[in-house]
């Protein structure tokens, strides 16, 4: 009986070191991707595993909290290019430019008090292949937040017959 326990205990150990050398024997994808410069940061988006990959999108979303009247629309014009990893297959993505805030013109009281509103940066980037094996690296200035939107397309087709 205690043979048996001892060859269990072997198999299990075994097993375990097996998984955790072949863990750390794994390339991390971000060893391929430079660090962020200085004045930059770096943001990683992993989304996760879905069943069907392919009927979702990525939208990025990136902008800068600033102080805002509460009432006119904002936004900051952007450049956002997409960079490929020369050898690795890989892209990533960098904020190049980044414009002066503009928006609409609506009078204001001036009794509003500012508000400290998310303004969008607007480029140019379609929505991104979603793909939950590798992440989404954007580089942006130190003053520029990267948020993201999930889209998923419905199961309903819709279009002309014939």
């Amino acid at each position: 009986m205690r043979t048996g326990v001892v060859i269990i205990m072997k198999s299990i150990f075994l097993t375990l070191l097996f998984l955790a050398t072949s863990a750390l024997a794994q390339p991390s994808p971000l060893k391929a991707f430079p660090e962020a410069k200085e004045g930059q940061q770096r943001f990683v988006i992993a989304v996760p595993q879905e069943e069907r990959e392919d009927a979702f999108k990525v939208e990025l979303v990136l902008g800068k909290t600033v102080p805002t009247d509460g009432v006119n629309r904002h936004f900051f014009g952007g450049k956002l290019e997409e960079v490929e990893l020369k050898g690795w297959g890989y892209c990533y993505f960098e904020l190049t430019e980044l414009g002066p805030m503009a928006g609409t013109l609506m009078g204001v009281s001036g009794d509003e008090k500012p508000v400290d509103t998310f303004v969008p940066i607007h480029h140019t980037l379609p929505l991104l292949r979603y793909n939950s094996r590798m992440p989404i690296v954007v580089y942006v200035p130190a003053v520029v937040e990267v948020r993201y939107r999930i889209w998923k397309a419905t199961e309903e087709r819709k279009g002309n017959k014939g």
